[in-house]
């Protein structure tokens, strides 16, 4: 992925940094890997907005991502690096040697005509997914499992990567991108190397009508609103929020309270916590 800056042609292209997609090979998605996506607009099974500034956006079909890689010691190629507009990395399309087809997410470094393999006896190369087990201390993996056999669910956006720090008993322990070390059994799966389209976190986006398009709704500070709409509202002129703690529009604490349940099953699993 490169980046290009736009000419200042319009107020909203002024500071606007955007995707050029040259990594992209394929313009157009695998049909059979096709799934349709319906817009719920932040709503509930009631039809009530239960996640505010949602909504809109642009129709896109969803891509079907093998996030298990359980099909094992058989080869595969890479026919193309496409844009998956559900993600912000590029997604890989493999063609196994029985010519099945599949996506996976693409790791740095892997292009076009690249040998792909999943199963213990995967070399370790980006791509290739194999258990924890099989996978030597110190290597940067992604889509690691949680649950083995459930698929990857750690380390899946653009740039992340777990460090796989030591190995103790039935339990490999690794360190998250946020800090925390945390055990994951060792017949979980992971995919070596780290996700790709490292850049995604440097788009400027430049203009609103690019995050309607997304799918995001305008947000209103609280400290604008009146009392009668938010618990941060009112006061004469520009003013703070009043409060010793940040709160919601419905009165509970917010922007740093821990929400993590105190008696969670995983929690023993937790050897250190993310940095503050």
């Amino acid at each position: 992925m490169a980046l290009k800056r736009r000419n200042p042609t319009s107020p909203g292209t002024r500071f606007q940094i955007v995707d050029d997609y040259s990594d992209v090979t394929k313009n157009y998605p695998e049909k059979s890997l096709l799934a349709s996506k319906k817009q719920k607009s932040g709503r509930d099974w009631r039809g009530f907005v239960s996640m505010r500034h949602r909504g809109g956006g642009n129709k896109k079909h969803y891509r079907i991502v093998d996030f298990v890689r359980d099909k094992d010691n058989v080869a595969a190629k890479v026919v193309a690096i496409e844009y998956d507009p559900n993600r912000n990395c590029r997604i890989a399309l493999i063609e196994y040697s029985d010519k099945v087809k599949s996506y996976i997410l693409a790791p740095l470094g892997v292009g076009v005509g690249d040998d792909i393999m999943s199963g213990t006896e995967a070399d370790i190369k980006p791509g290739n997914a194999l258990p924890l087990s099989s996978i030597p201390v110190g290597t940067t993996v992604h889509n690691v499992e949680i649950d083995p056999g459930r698929g990857g669910k750690l380390a899946r956006s653009a740039g992340a990567g777990l460090l796989l720090l030591a190995k103790d008993g039935n339990y490999a322990i690794v360190k998250m991108p946020s800090g925390e070390q945390r055990m994951i059994h060792i017949s979980c799966r992971a995919t070596v190397g780290q996700v790709g389209n490292l850049d995604a976190k440097n788009v400027v986006l430049g203009k609103a009508g690019k995050k309607r398009h997304l799918g995001r709704r305008p947000e209103v500070r609280g400290v604008v609103m009146n009392p009668c709409d938010h618990p941060h509202g009112g006061g004469e002129g520009k003013s703070g929020i009043g409060r010793e703690h940040p709160v919601t529009p419905w009165g509970k604490p917010t922007l740093g309270k821990k929400t993590r349940k105190a008696r969670l099953r995983s929690s023993r699993f937790i050897l250190s916590r993310r940095k503050k």
